[in-house]
């Protein structure tokens, strides 16, 4: 093989093993959170790479379900969960 060739190939493996070992390491926590709105509910998991991020992730998912508009929606995001349990 030449030389060029091999850097590139070489190059393009370095890449994608700190693509693959980046995301690997993203996801450090893992929650679920059950919301109440309006007489709905819903409960999602989400990780993410900090506490708040995986618990905002997570709430936002569940009122994704149960609430309509973006008013409703911020409105749902804004109110205590019923229930938050990490994993």
């Amino acid at each position: 093989m030449k030389k060029p060739v091999l850097l590139g190939v070489v190059f393009i493996a370095a890449v994608l093993a700190v693509i693959i070992y980046s995301s690997m390491n993203l996801a450090r926590y893992r929650v679920e959170v059950c919301i109440e709105y309006q007489g709905r509910s819903a409960c999602r998991t989400a990780a993410g790479s900090t506490r708040d991020f995986a618990l905002r992730t997570a709430t936002a998912n569940a009122c994704a379900q149960i609430a309509s508009g973006v008013t409703d929606s911020t409105a749902c995001e804004r109110s205590e969960p019923s229930s938050v349990n990490w994993k």
